[in-house]
């Protein structure tokens, strides 16, 4: 039976960046896409698939408390069109839960400029989308299941 205690509980997740804890950020999401060819075989209806490629895609959502990320990012436009490059930790981690762990995103890339985003009578929150190529699982906490 499923012992609720050791559902993940979100509240614990930390992004980490440049070895500083990133306290405003409220959820992040990384997802690899596999992309995969048909291969047709004789002697069979059923279709194979090879894997042919990896894509690495996320966002950070966020409170909006500086201009960090629009500086960092923005260099792409400022700096002769280099882009911002970086690594990301992500830890998904509950005092009770079973399998916690943490993840290095390598090769980071944002895909656009958080510029302006505000309403009237509300917290200004940020979304970063951005690509990745690479990553590591650095560690699990816990049973392996």
């Amino acid at each position: 039976m499923l012992d609720a205690r050791r559902i993940i509980n979100g509240s614990y997740g930390e992004l980490w960046h440049d070895g500083q804890w990133q306290t405003n950020v409220i959820s992040v999401e990384a997802t690899v896409e596999i992309s995969k060819e048909e291969v047709n075989r004789s002697g069979t209806r059923w279709v194979g698939h090879k894997t042919t490629s990896l894509t690495g895609t996320g966002t950070i959502n966020g409170y909006k408390v500086t201009s960090r990320w629009v500086q960092m990012i923005g260099q792409v436009a400022n700096n002769r069109g280099v882009p911002y490059v970086t690594e990301l930790i992500v830890k998904l981690d509950d005092p009770e839960a079973w399998g916690a762990y943490r993840v290095r995103l390598k090769n980071v890339q944002f895909d656009n400029i958080p510029l302006v985003n505000y309403e009237v009578g509300s917290l200004v929150e940020e979304e970063i989308p951005f690509t990745f190529s690479e990553f590591d699982l650095l560690d699990t906490f816990g049973p392996a299941n």
